[in-house]
Formats: structure tokens, sequence, C-alpha cells
């Protein structure tokens, strides 16, 4: 009754976008329409919260999900990305619009207080997470994964001092010759940073950053949690505001000689991946609700 349930209600909704071909080509090999129906029946049986309601995002804080929006928590959303053939991961939370035209997936960072007066250069920068991407397409073809090459910014590197977000996007090339955009946010807190990545595809990109970004917000770091709460003494990271975009905690380690692995480094291919799994299963979904 439930998979029923939510179907009907997210057919309330606006049409899914239909993607194109070349967004379908992306995706990992091709399942039959069976195969899909059986996926997305998986999806809709996930504990997806139903706006409004306050989705709780890792104990440090809390997003307004408003009506005709839906939330998962940690162990919903850990399963919503392996059924897209991601690696799962504990601590991640998803916030989307009821009829998953796109997502964003939020998880917290307690790597300290990131202080912010550090100055971005995004050339140099670009050089640094293209030498990283070269090390990670080998990680993922070990992983079985689709190679994706780094080629320039979508959006370029931006900070925020108002709302102490730090905002870029970059643009993949796949094996294939098609393109995938990540476009990432990350939220300064007391203790720690959010990440927040959207998954979206390429055609709806800027409107759906547009909502998402209308929908940050609702967004607020817990009482005691918040940037401006700093206190002397609280645990300080070791790294600014251009380590967050090329690694974080990993490229401050990877300095001191102290990082061995790579999958820090791999993690925004891994999303350009995801972006392209997610426009096949929505283009199965919308055709189905189509022939209804």
């Amino acid at each position: 009754m439930r998979s029923v349930a939510i179907l009907a209600w997210l057919a309330t909704l606006s049409v899914l976008t239909v993607c194109p071909a070349t967004a379908q080509r992306q995706s990992a090999p091709v399942q039959e329409p069976s195969q899909q129906a059986g996926l997305w029946g998986q999806i809709e049986r996930l504990d997806w919260k139903f706006g409004p309601t306050q989705g709780s995002i890792a104990g440090v804080a809390a997003i307004a999900v408003p009506q005709g929006s839906v939330f998962l928590g940690s162990a919903g959303t850990r399963r919503f990305l392996e059924l897209q053939g991601n690696l799962g991961e504990d601590n991640t939370y998803t916030f989307a619009p009821g009829d998953l035209r796109w997502f964003a997936a939020f998880s917290f960072d307690e790597s300290g207080y990131v202080q912010d007066d550090e100055k971005i250069d995004p050339v140099a920068l670009l050089e640094i997470l293209k030498r990283n991407n070269a090390s990670g397409n080998e990680e993922r073809q070990r992983r079985g994964l689709q190679t994706l090459v780094l080629e320039d910014w979508y959006i370029v590197p931006h900070y925020d001092v108002q709302t102490k977000r730090l905002e870029w996007g970059t643009k993949l090339r796949q094996a294939s010759g098609d393109i995938t955009v990540n476009y990432t946010i990350r939220l300064l807190g007391r203790s720690g940073v959010m990440r927040a990545t959207l998954v979206s595809e390429p055609a709806s990109l800027d409107q759906d950053i547009r909502t998402f970004k209308a929908g940050l917000t609702g967004f607020e770091f817990n009482q005691g949690q918040r940037y401006s709460e700093f206190r002397s003494g609280d645990k300080v990271a070791e790294y600014g505001l251009a380590a967050l975009i090329v690694g974080g905690a990993a490229a401050a380690a990877a300095k001191s000689g102290a990082f061995k692995a790579i999958g820090k480094f791999v993690a925004f291919g891994v999303f350009g991946g995801l972006a392209a799994a997610w426009a096949a299963i929505k283009s199965f979904f919308s055709r189905k609700r189509a022939n209804a």
C-alpha cells in the first residue's frame, strides 16, 4: 500500500523532465523496463518524510521541508544511493522536490571551525583537481565505474561571507564523450562543515540550482553549532576554504604525508556518474506515468 500511496502522491506533482538520450547513454548497463520498475518500486518504499516537516541532519542542523518536498534520513539515503549504483555512505541525508527531478545529498564533516579569510585562486585549484582526477580515475576503473575527466569549472568557486557558503561547480566528460556537471555547496558551522551536493541533469541544472538555493533558506545549524557561536578553545580546522574544494581533511592530510588513499578525491567524480544514472531512472518513471 505504501508504494501505491507514494506513487499517487508523486503523480499529483509536476511532470518529470525527460532526460536527453545522451544522459541515458551515460549510465552503466542499460536496464530493462522490468528492472527499472523494480528499482523505482524500491525507491518508493524508502522512508520518505513528506513536507511540511523538518529534516534533522547529523544532529547538528535542520532543514525546513516545505509542502511538495521530501526528506530522507541516513539509512534511507544510503540505500537510495546504492540503488543508483553509487557507493553507499552512512550519515548522509537527502532533500528533494517531491517529483525527484533533482535531489541534494547532505553530510557533515566534524573537522572543526574553518577560518574563512583565505583568498581563493580558481586557476590553481583547477590544476590540483585535474591532477587528483587523473588518480581518481584509476580508482574508478578498479571499482568498475566509468571514468570522468575534469575539464573546467561550471561555476567558478566563490564564497559568500554573509551566508558562510562556499559554492562551485565542475564540468566533467565521460568516456562516452557526454558532459556531466557536479554542483557543490559547503556551509560553514562552528564545529565543522556541511557538505551539500546537488544531483541533477545538465538540461535543467541552472533552474535546479536556483530552486535548491531557495530551499537552503530553510537550512540552519542548530543553536550552539552556528559559525557565529565560535568561542576561543573550540577546535579549529587545519585547512581553509581552498582545501574544502580540493578535498578538505584529505587535502590537509596529504600535505603532511599521512594520507595514503584517494577515496575523498574520487567523491566528486562518483556523483557525476550518479547524476547520469538518476537521469535514466527518472526517464523511465516519466514514461510510465505518461502511459498510465
